[in-house]
């Protein structure tokens, strides 16, 4: 039995949300109850103790839409790279990058990834994979990753036709490998979906060759109009906007998961609504690469989407994209008001509700029977803490790198600051090497 308290706890149920001085007791890999600290400290007298020193108590953070693949982008600068627009983006530098990435450097980035999110106290992360560089085997290094570093993760390739038919199907058989070994898996810690880039990338018959080979049940994670180009090529080969078209093939549904969606209009809106398919939305990179700002609290409010938030390889800290969420729409739509409520909903709220159409252990609530996923956080309020302005709190006072103590599935994985049981000079020093060795092959 482990306990965590002495702190302000965020429960995030719906009763109940916020209790002062308050614990959690951990059971195995599930909550067991959560209460003061006092009461649940008499309860459980010989339980271990993690005193959370008057910090915030809350659940692990769900990072609904990553790109490990990006890690060794970090302070590349590659020959002749001077982009004009977003296509450029894609093609002089996250095209020519992927093309290098073998299974060794797969493999390293995935141990920074996993390592800095559990440093910045997200324990659930679905990433978006490209390495073709080497197919085969990929997702496997990524899993192997996450396996040690005991961090809970659901896993795609992204499968495209821009490097050719060969590629294109060596890349749909990766996906189908490792939805067949996840579903070998007796826990809940990993799973799969069908990665697929956009729509530009992926002809009709691409799309009829993916479906006929994705197992049943199994949802897709693609983007959509993150960019014009996306949106031009729809038009211009098929007649038809990304969504609708899509929707023709069969990609959409409640276990899909479409990135971006910036540039779609009300209709497809509409589609994504009825297909009850899920969006994921990224401040940061969408500032970043000056695609635009999608219409999200639109998306949220208006035709109610399951729409939540990710960092597109910008970041692992989910908490500082929680502050770029809250100013792009304000700086966007010119109104001071936007995103107070939707924001914090997506990203605390709608990341779990989306993550669970995947895993079945109930995730982002502390509470009894859900995934014993805690994060304490080293924050000391200048004002007082309350059930109704804690989410204030943490966007004007928390970021990443003051998550102090994480527990993913029950173990802990992060004491004081300290990965527990992992060398994490050596991850530093192995993702160096690979980074190095990269660069060499991708400047020639």
């Amino acid at each position: 039995m482990l306990l965590i308290g002495n702190g302000n706890l965020i429960t995030r149920q719906q009763e109940n949300d916020f209790i002062k001085d308050g614990c959690v007791a951990i059971d195995g890999q599930l909550i067991k109850e959560v209460g003061t600290t006092a009461s649940l400290k008499a309860k459980y007298p010989e339980a271990e103790f993690i005193d959370a020193k008057g910090g915030l108590i809350m659940p692990g953070l769900v990072n609904m839409h990553n790109h490990i693949y990006s890690t060794f982008a970090r302070g590349l600068s590659i020959n002749g790279y001077h982009p004009k627009d977003f296509m450029d983006i894609l093609e002089g530098q996250w095209f020519r990058l992927d093309r290098e990435l073998d299974n060794k450097a797969t493999y390293a980035s995935g141990k920074v990834a996993y390592l800095d999110s559990i440093k910045n106290g997200v324990t659930t992360m679905f990433d978006h994979h490209a390495s073709y560089g080497e197919i085969d085997g990929s997702l496997g290094e990524l899993s192997r990753a996450a396996d040690e570093l005991g961090m809970r993760t659901c896993l795609c390739y992204e499968v495209s036709d821009r490097n050719g038919e060969a590629q294109m199907k060596a890349a749909v058989a990766e996906n189908v490998s490792f939805i067949n070994a996840v579903k070998k898996r007796d826990n809940d810690m990993q799973q799969a979906m069908m990665g697929l880039h956009a729509a530009f990338t992926l002809s009709d018959p691409t799309l009829e060759y993916v479906k006929a080979q994705t197992p049943a049940g199994t949802g897709f994670h693609i983007h959509i109009a993150e960019g014009l180009a996306d949106v031009q090529d729809s038009l211009a080969k098929y007649n038809t906007p990304i969504v609708n078209r899509l929707l023709n093939m069969g990609i959409l549904g409640k276990k899909t998961m479409a990135g971006h969606c910036i540039h779609i209009g009300p209709h497809e809106m509409e589609i994504l609504r009825d297909t009850d398919t899920m969006v994921v939305t990224n401040p940061e990179s969408n500032m970043g690469n000056a695609v635009g700002t999608p219409a999200a609290l639109k998306m949220f409010n208006d035709y109610g989407i399951l729409i939540g938030m990710g960092t597109d390889g910008y970041t692992n800290d989910l908490l500082e994209s929680y502050k770029f969420g809250n100013l792009i729409h304000k700086h966007h739509l010119a109104d001071p008001n936007a995103g107070w409520t939707e924001i914090p909903a997506m990203i605390f709220g709608n990341n779990p509700k989306m993550a669970n159409r995947l895993f079945d252990t109930k995730l982002g609530v502390l509470e009894s029977g859900a995934a014993a996923d805690v994060i304490v956080v080293d924050y000391q309020a200048p004002t007082p803490i309350t059930a109704a302005n804690y989410n204030s709190h943490i966007l004007f006072g928390v970021n990443g790198r003051m998550v102090n103590d994480t527990i993913i599935n029950g173990q802990v994985r992060m004491r004081n600051r300290e990965v527990v049981g992992v060398d994490e000079a050596k991850i530093w020093a192995d993702a160096q090497a690979q980074a190095q060795l990269l660069w060499q092959r991708i400047n020639g």
